[in-house]
């Protein structure tokens, strides 16, 4: 159903509406760490124990990221590595 919301919001700001007024800010902020852990780990410059330093989060955080990386199939991490990487190109 939150899907449904997001594809049928028009724009981005609609987009960002929508993610203000279902999520908490814990929840918001959890999800930015989720991405932002994931482009670490897909980046691969740093240990898991740098990256948890760097954005303040704890190591069993990002071992759960990395395992669930793990875990995808070859398309989902690839899917995954270019919204990624397409986000960072904006």
């Amino acid at each position: 159903m939150f899907i449904n919301l997001i594809q049928n919001a028009t724009n981005r700001e609609a987009i960002e509406r929508l993610f203000k007024l279902m999520l908490t800010k814990d929840e918001h902020n959890a999800i930015n760490g989720r991405v932002a852990i994931a482009k670490a780990l897909i980046d691969g410059n740093e240990s898991q124990r740098e990256i948890a330093t760097r954005l303040g989060v704890s190591i069993a955080t990002v071992t759960r990221g990395s395992n669930n990386l793990k875990s995808m199939s070859d398309d989902e991490r690839d899917f995954l590595i270019q919204a990624i990487q397409a986000v960072h190109n904006e």
